[in-house]
């Protein structure tokens, strides 16, 4: 006790200058007759606190525009932090929102400008914190829809954000407006090191000291410079990058916006002129409904394909169709588009070589991308984008634009590299070898489906055919933990080459649907790492790589025959990565091959694991969410709350309850 400091009291005398009254602000608000026999008492009062936030009254009147964004921490002019956010995703885009305010006021409208900020998924990554992660973006766009309708007398909205999970709430918000314009303003990327590692890498500092691969200082120093600016997504195409990619490939954003470097002038160019194509879009009467068609959709399923994105946007991308009130895509739809769309660009953590988002942006980004996609007939360019042109009318100006040429050339100066070998064409990407990214293998341990990232499998481990084949014994885990530390050699289940870490109960109702890349990327970086594979009902980040199928459905705890796996049992994988085609299956038990059919049999006879549990530390509130998004379709419908199946739910259940009710009451108002 002798330690506490007093906080009872200040010693700050200006504590004691305060005042009980003020002036208030001068002039006198332009209301009419009209306004005051008409307009609600909040429209009204609205006008009150808008001077009381210094507003001129003169001023009032105008169109009022919505800046929604991700926002987090606090920082002095000088960039130097007072307080941190989460993560670099979110702590540059106030200087976004502040360009595209002054830009609305320069054009005569009103701005507003709220946040719901965002967690970092690299931030809790192994940690309780990851059980939210998922569930957090359903419950932020939850958020921002209620902030958007808050204010009534809005025109239009522009969303500003950037990671993996603030910026699919953000669409999943503004896909949800779909009588008024919107507009997504991609928070761009962080530069990447001189000298060092990207963040996606870095993560994996823990287990490869553990393994003598890096030294202490060594870590320290990677760690330390691995975002090397402080605003914008990571370096690779993970969630964050794909997602900016995917809101542009909608014509929701303005062609080459995603994947710019933040904090740059290019970056703020892009608010302001996103803030004049939203002022003009209300103009005209374009609104998100015209944006947002199912054709849209499928140029930007065929986008992500060409890109190689995250396997997140699985999740994301039908949760954005269902509040945008188009049909969702079904497995059969992603399995089609990626075998018909070639992979055209070379990011991390792809390859073949693994270049940095940035050098994606300069050498056209999604515009370039698209040019070769229309040139095979892969996209509709009849949709109309947020320019207020169709996606044709964007393109033929792209294509001869300064900008594309000025950029490309920019590339080659500051790297030394060639943006066609960055963005690749169809021809010299077949040349090199890029083949598609998503496979969705199926099977009798996946009878609804799961993905892996193909591109992703080491090469050395592929056979010269292109086809990954491995049969392996099971080595079972329940939680990540455990999962991680016997990749480290750590206690007695040490995982060795050659075996196949299951990872269960980390789906949506065991653990909110974690990503689990810290078992991954410690594979990864490991020199026999590329001998074992991973099978969970959990998910990847987008950076994730080896021979890892993800997404298993059903989970474990859903009934999924996943749930039945047991420590050696012998598990065969085929992934074909030129057809696009995957088994998962258990083909034996008790380290013998049996073959597939005697596998089907195994599991027929056998139950459920009885240690099948959910995670103890699961949060009643993600288990809300898992139990919600379970009634409305699952994971492969975008982990959605869909109100409808769920009144549908509520009301079979309550009318149980109600007959039983009765019941009872009949039963004890019997005669005795």
């Amino acid at each position: 006790m002798r330690d506490l400091i007093p906080v009872w009291d200040s010693e700050d005398e200006r504590i004691y200058d305060l005042a009980t009254k003020a002036p208030g602000p001068a002039g006198k608000l332009p209301f009419t007759e009209e306004m005051l026999r008409t307009w609600s008492s909040g429209d009204l009062f609205g006008w009150s606190q808008d001077v009381g936030m210094g507003w001129e009254p003169t001023r009032l009147g105008m169109k009022e525009f919505l800046i929604l964004s991700t926002h987090g921490g606090l920082r002095e002019g000088n960039g130097r932090p007072i307080a941190l956010g989460y993560h670099t995703g979110h702590w540059e885009v106030h200087l976004q929102v502040r360009a595209a305010a002054e830009q609305l006021q320069r054009l005569g409208c009103i701005p507003f400008a709220v946040y719901v900020s965002d967690p970092c998924d690299g931030r809790t990554q192994g940690t309780l914190g990851m059980m939210d992660s998922l569930p957090y973006r359903n419950d932020a766009a939850l958020v921002m829809r209620r902030l958007i309708r808050s204010l009534p007398t809005r025109r239009g909205i522009l969303g500003v954000a950037t990671c993996d999970k603030g910026l699919p709430a953000m669409m999943m918000a503004l896909a949800a407006q779909h009588d008024w314009p919107t507009v997504i303003v991609p928070g761009g990327v962080t530069l990447p090191p001189e000298h060092g590692e990207d963040a996606g890498k870095v993560q994996t500092i823990g287990v490869r000291f553990v393994h003598g691969m890096i030294t202490l200082e060594q870590a320290a120093e990677v760690a330390c410079r691995a975002c090397a600016t402080p605003g914008g997504g990571c370096q690779f195409l993970g969630t964050a990058a794909t997602s900016q990619v995917v809101a542009e490939a909608l014509g929701w954003a303005l062609p080459h916006s995603a994947l710019a470097p933040s904090g740059q002038a290019v970056w703020l160019d892009i608010a302001r002129r996103s803030a004049s194509a939203l002022v003009q879009l209300e103009r005209l009467g374009i609104t998100t409904r015209h944006i947002l068609t199912p054709a849209a959709l499928r140029n930007a399923l065929a986008v992500h394909a060409a890109f190689g994105g995250s396997t997140n946007l699985l999740i994301h991308i039908p949760a954005i169709a269902y509040y945008a009130g188009l049909p969702r895509p079904t497995l059969d739809d992603w399995i089609e588009i990626n075998r018909r769309v070639p992979r055209l660009v070379d990011a991390l953590p792809n390859g073949p070589v693994g270049h940095p988002t940035v050098r994606v942006f300069l050498a056209g980004g999604v515009p370039e991308v698209m040019l070769h996609l229309r040139e095979l007939g892969l996209l509709d360019d009849r949709v109309l984008t947020v320019t207020g042109q169709i996606l044709a009318r964007n393109l033929d100006w792209w294509q001869k634009s300064e900008r594309r040429k000025r950029f490309r050339d920019l590339l080659y100066q500051q790297d030394g590299v060639n943006p066609d070998e960055v963005i690749y064409s169809p021809s010299r990407a077949r040349e090199r070898g890029l083949t598609s990214t998503v496979v969705f293998p199926q099977g009798n341990l996946a009878p609804l489906g799961s993905v892996i990232k193909s591109t992703a499998i080491d090469p050395s481990v592929v056979d010269a055919d292109g086809v990954y084949r491995k049969i392996g014994p099971a080595r079972v885990f329940l939680r990540e933990k455990d999962a991680v530390a016997a990749i480290k050699g750590q206690g007695a289940r040490a995982v060795r080459p050659g075996d196949v870490l299951v990872l269960i109960c980390r789906g949506p109702l065991g653990a909110g649907m974690e990503e689990i890349y810290q078992v991954t990327a410690a594979l990864r970086h490991l020199d026999w790492g590329k001998h074992v594979a991973v099978l969970t009902d959990a998910r990847f980040s987008g950076v994730s790589t080896g021979a890892c199928i993800g997404h298993i459905s059903p989970e474990a705890l859903a009934g999924g025959p996943i749930g039945k796996v047991r420590d050696g049992d012998m598990i065969q994988i085929i992934i074909d990565r030129q057809r696009l085609q995957g088994r998962v299956d258990l083909v034996g038990e008790n380290g013998e091959v049996l073959g597939f059919e005697a596998g089907n049999r195994i599991l027929a006879s056998r139950p459920l694991r009885p240690d099948l549990s959910p995670d103890p530390n699961l949060p009643d509130d993600t288990r809300l969410w898992a139990l919600l998004q379970q009634i409305s379709g699952g994971v492969w419908q975008g982990c959605v709350y869909d109100v409808e199946r769920i009144a549908q739910a509520l009301g079979r259940a309550m009318s149980l309850v109600v007959s039983d009710s009765a019941e009872q009451t009949a039963l004890t108002s019997r005669p005795s």
